[in-house]
């Protein structure tokens, strides 16, 4: 075993290396999306030549302090990162506990905000499918302004308080005030050791090594979704995902390996006035928390809909100044496959991200992003977060800004004795 780690760690090594040199070197490939200037073709460049936003672009990248270099290696690290969570949950007993402490058969809720809402939605639908059982989340504002209401509406009497950094005002508050109810058991998640979520849980998974230095969740909402999936699999005695989730990490590095650099060079070739993200089910979540990632990383105006649910109204922003990123799921693709042409027609830049491509999907796509798993779509699912946080980096950074410091944002919302956010902080 401690071999096998060791390779792992040295795997993950040598690929964040190569994809951070990749990405200094990339060539800016030009196609028709970098063509258009708000609707007009302009003229191809000479052999050899770039814009000067291109070229500034590199010469940001290649910089020893580059900007958004810490997200990218924090993108990068994921696969490393996930083997660390399954080593470090697999040689102790905390989810035998969590097994002890909370049923699979009663309902689950799940309490967060921002990207961990996200990742609380995600799972639920997860774990709704996988535990036939109840799941629902909300943000934690819900709770606290209508307590018993959530309760009454979610029946549930296991709560799970998700806070990245353990320190979120409402999060805290929200899992203060279900202390106080004696029927309810909470399991807190936080990639803090010392997060007073420790006292106030019947339980808390702790992840500081899938922590962040940078602003933005990447490799925490990815760790702690892998978690749950892993707990989940344990609840309801599946071993085939529990298999899966094992060889994700190895595969992923291969992965990024190919396609990392490639959304990289796709996202530099040009800005859009509309960021579009698109999923069905559990993919839904993913597409909300991709809009998210969009938006804090580049300070763009991005949305996330149900795929198919762009045609009733939204559809009307389609056109040359919108990139619309498709996550297809197994149940729905050929339907939203059809959308894609639609939209395309329309004028649209199209990403897609799907499992196993075919010849549509290839003459439909600007950009088409193949996972080539055959693990079962939800252990999938971390790695088709992936394209959206490398999406967002790179617009960001052709912006002209920090990723790793992105504007307005602290790694924690705290508020202060009258309800508002207190200074800007980076832990």
């Amino acid at each position: 075993m401690p071999a096998f780690k060791r390779f792992n760690e040295q795997l993950a090594g040598q690929a964040i290396a190569a994809l951070l040199l990749g990405a200094r070197t990339a060539p800016f490939r030009k196609g028709r999306a970098a063509e258009r200037n708000q609707g007009r073709r302009v003229k191809k460049d000479k052999p050899g030549v770039l814009h000067k936003k291109e070229a500034d672009a590199r010469v940001r990248r290649s910089a020893p302090n580059v900007a958004g270099k810490q997200t990218l290696a924090e993108i990068l690290s994921q696969p490393d990162t996930w083997i660390k969570t399954g080593a470090q949950f697999g040689q102790n007993d905390t989810l035998a506990k969590v097994l002890r402490h909370f049923s699979r058969e009663g309902p689950w809720l799940f309490v967060a905000c921002g990207s961990s809402y996200y990742l609380s939605r995600t799972i639920a639908a997860q774990w709704t499918k996988l535990l036939g059982v109840t799941c629902n989340a909300v943000p934690a504002s819900e709770l606290l302004f209508a307590p018993f209401e959530t309760l009454k509406r979610t029946g549930a009497r296991q709560v799970v308080l998700v806070s990245r950094s353990g320190k979120t005002t409402e999060v805290l508050r929200a899992a203060d005030w279900l202390k106080t109810q004696e029927q309810i058991r909470t399991l807190g998640v936080t990639c803090n050791d010392n997060s007073v979520l420790n006292e106030l849980c019947t339980l808390t998974l702790k992840l500081p090594w899938a922590d962040e230095q940078s602003m933005v969740m990447t490799r925490s909402f990815t760790s702690i979704l892998i978690l749950f999936q892993r707990l989940g699999a344990r609840h309801a005695s599946d071993s085939a995902l529990a298999a899966a989730l094992d060889r994700l990490p190895q595969k992923t590095m291969k992965w990024l390996g190919v396609n990392a650099d490639k959304i990289r060079s796709f996202a530099a070739q040009r800005q859009y006035a509309n960021y579009v993200f698109l999923g069905q089910g559990a993919h839904y979540w993913l597409a909300q928390e991709a809009a998210l990632k969009m938006t804090e990383m580049s300070s763009s105006y991005a949305q996330g809909y149900h795929t198919l649910e762009f045609r009733h109204g939204p559809k009307s922003i389609a056109g040359h100044e919108t990139m619309i990123t498709f996550l297809l799921s197994d149940a729905a693709e050929a339907e939203e496959s059809l959308l894609i042409g639609e939209l395309k027609k329309l004028g649209a830049t199209t990403m897609v991200v799907v499992n196993h491509t075919t010849p549509a999907l290839r003459r439909e796509s600007d950009l088409l992003v193949e996972l080539g798993m055959d693990e079962p779509e939800y252990a999938r699912m971390a790695l088709t977060s992936i394209p959206a946080q490398l999406l967002g980096l790179e617009v960001g950074l052709r912006k002209g800004l920090n990723p790793d410091v992105p504007k307005n944002l602290s790694r924690a919302v705290v508020l202060g004795a009258n309800g508002a956010p207190e200074k800007r902080r980076r832990a």
